[in-house]
């Protein structure tokens, strides 16, 4: 590394400084004035004459280690005053907040032994790089924020704290981790970024720092956030190659074609710029079912990913694990193989309370609602007991049918009123009126899908008014006559008028000439497949890291034990809902659950990591954080190192030993 120089003094001052040298050398050639005297002998005398040789010229600068010092000494300070240094690094400020990104592309390979370590390793070295008196904080981050580290001026703390931070499986979303240091740096800083009418209020004072990101950038923009007194750097994390090849979805689900067969579903996709060949392993419960090999074409020049499809075909499963995994190679191992759990089905239960309806209760008993249903039927007169009391509010049901009735309470289920009104948050929005003429419906809803009501004549009905979320599924000149809405973790679907209707005298009269369309029972199978929470798909569905994993059992329990991958047992209560909501699914592969006390697993479901942003190791090299670009860097800024300080402590030491030798000299 090449010194650079300062110069420190103007032309004329260098000149007066290089009269110094000439005038000490001039100090030692002063003639001496010495007074003649004439001696009988010279031999008494051999003293004198011999100082008189050492004020000879030759011999004075032979002997005269002061006059070496002294000219050193002024040769070290005017070197002193060009400021020699050098370019280097170090860390600028006092006050830093580590951002360090945790998220599954961190576990990369590309940087020995992985980004993550590479990213604790720049931190580290920055952190002991801070002054006596400098803070910092630690601040891990995937889709969640932890703060590892409070502010501290204690380097070992910090250093401790980073050393100790985790990989994870989780997507990473930087917006989180910037609330956390803006709350810090900014601290009673409020505005809205979506309002500009919003001003900014400060009600405590603002502490400026540095915030360094430590990640590869694999995370969505940041559009709407200030960064007020946060000066970011982005310390880009990545190897010059990046090579992975991933599973980025995997499913099962019955052969149409072929009656008894079960059909697998993978997508692999090729995130390298050459074309790569892999083989795909299908396994059930770690019995190797088949292998195909699929050729993989390179990324593409807008930067997506080379993609294709493989399809395994075997005999059909009740239940099991099923394993997919490829043989690559590659910076990330995680996303190399998926799981699709492969459950028995529960069909939905299902209570039908009327006072009697054929049409319904024909499309409720037909072999395909029998398939995914278990239906019961009641009379109204039901509602009344203790027994159904206690099943309703402890969620013995997935769904329950009220045809021309309705409960005083609502059930711990999901619901469908016909002809009535449920108890709670809904109300009529006029008087029963008719005919009806329906104008639209909601062919995206599931409750809705090919549900065709165009020739559907009705007699009379009642517009609805559901509580605030609610969805008009059929609307009618008259308002809306088929709606659903939310109630706390349940859904309420009220259909405005009755199918048959019964009068006082006990004769029953028909309001619609629906259950003669092909319609009608399309919408019986359409309400027990999503109000009853009917899987449509063989395998369950697969849940990313991080995302609540919702379970249901088929007999209510206060709890169940859910077991992860790694054999951590977790108990989880019952929600109100009738559902048991998991929330430690962390670790990519099958968790077992057990109901309540039973050491017999009733059910598993599939954590996979199933996420393109995290499988993409290419780094970015721009960060956008509100109207901010933030340009990848270095981790340590340049700054220039001074010798300057050193090369005068050497003046002074020079200094110090002239003096001694100059006394030793005198007093010798």
């Amino acid at each position: 590394m090449l010194p650079q120089f300062l110069n420190t003094l103007a032309l004329w001052q260098w000149g007066l400084l290089a009269l110094i040298p000439p005038a000490i050398i001039a100090l030692y050639f002063l003639k001496l004035r010495r007074q003649p005297l004439a001696v009988p002998s010279t031999y008494l005398w051999s003293r004198a004459i011999e100082d008189l040789h050492v004020n000879s010229l030759w011999q004075r600068l032979r002997q005269s280690l002061l006059l070496f010092l002294q000219l050193f000494l002024i040769g070290l300070l005017a070197f002193t005053l060009l400021r020699p240094g050098w370019k280097g690094t170090e860390l600028l400020g006092d006050r830093f907040i580590f951002l360090i990104d945790t998220s599954a592309s961190m576990g990369a390979s590309d940087q020995a032994p992985s980004r993550l370590d590479e990213a604790k390793k720049q931190a580290i070295a920055l952190i002991e790089k801070m002054d006596e008196g400098d803070s910092a904080m630690v601040i891990s981050f995937s889709d969640v924020a932890r703060v590892e580290q409070p502010f501290t001026t204690s380097r070992r703390e910090l250093r401790s704290r980073v050393e100790l931070i985790e990989q994870t499986n989780r997507p990473s979303d930087l917006s989180e981790a910037l609330r956390a240091a803006n709350g810090l740096a900014n601290p009673g800083h409020t505005s809205d970024a979506n309002d500009p009418a919003d001003a900014d209020i400060q009600t405590a004072e603002a502490m400026p720092a540095d915030l360094y990101i430590f990640s590869d950038g694999g995370f969505q923009s940041v559009p709407n956030f200030k960064l007020g007194n946060l000066n970011p750097t982005y310390v880009k994390i990545a190897g010059e190659q990046q090579h992975n090849i991933a599973i980025s979805s995997f499913s099962t689900d019955a052969n149409p074609e072929k009656p008894g067969q079960v059909q697998a579903f993978a997508r692999i996709e090729n995130f390298s710029d050459t074309e790569e060949t892999v083989e795909a392993s299908l396994l059930l419960n770690d019995t190797l079912l088949d292998a195909q090999k699929v050729t993989l074409p390179p990324r593409s020049e807008k930067g997506l990913p080379g993609a294709s499809g493989i399809r395994f075909e075997m005999n059909e499963i009740e239940s099991g694990v099923l394993k997919v995994k490829i043989d690559s190679k590659d910076n990330l191992p995680l996303d190399n193989e998926a799981f699709a759990v492969v459950n028995l089905p529960r069909p939905a239960k299902v209570l039908l309370v009327t006072p009697g309806n054929d049409s319904l209760q024909l499309a409720l008993g037909t072999e395909e609602a029998l398939k995914i249903a278990d239906v019961s039927v009641a009379e109204p007169k039901l509602l009344e007991t203790k027994a159904y009391q206690d099943q309703a509010s402890e969620g013995a049901y997935d769904l329950i049918i009220y045809d021309q009735c309705a409960p005083k309470e609502m059930p711990a289920c999901n619901t469908l009123f016909i002809g009535r009104l449920p108890p709670e948050g809904w109300q009529a929005k006029g008087p029963k009126q008719g005919p009806p003429l329906v104008i639209d419906s909601d062919q995206v809803h599931p409750l809705a899908q090919l549900v065709q009501m165009g020739n559907v004549k009705i007699v009379e009905g009642t517009p609805l008014a559901g509580p605030p979320g609610t969805v008009t599924l059929i609307d009618a000149d008259i308002g809306p006559i088929y709606a659903v809405g939310p109630r706390g973790g349940y859904e309420d679907a009220v259909l405005g008028f009755d199918i048959v209707a019964y009068k006082e005298d006990g004769s029953r009269e028909v309001n619609t000439d629906w259950p003669i369309r092909r319609s009608f029972p399309v919408f019986v199978m359409n309400a027990v497949k999503y109000l009853g929470g009917v899987r449509s798909s063989l395998a369950a569905p697969s849940t990313k890291p991080g995302q609540p994993a919702v379970l249901r059992t088929q007999i209510p329990v206060n709890s169940i034990v859910v077991q992860s991958p790694r054999g951590d047992r977790f108990e989880i209560p019952r929600e109100a809902s009738g559902s048991y909501v998991f929330g430690r699914t962390d670790e990519l592969g099958v968790y077992d659950v057990r109901d309540g006390a039973g050491q017999k697993v009733t059910q598993q479901f599939a954590v996979n990591l199933f996420d393109t942003r995290e499988s993409d190791l290419a780094p970015r090299e721009v960060l956008e954080i509100g109207h901010e670009e933030v340009q990848a860097q270095e981790a340590q800024q340049v700054a220039r190192k001074e010798l300057w300080r050193w090369l005068l402590i050497g003046a002074l030491g020079v200094l110090i030993f002239e003096w001694y030798i100059y006394n030793r000299r005198v007093y010798l």
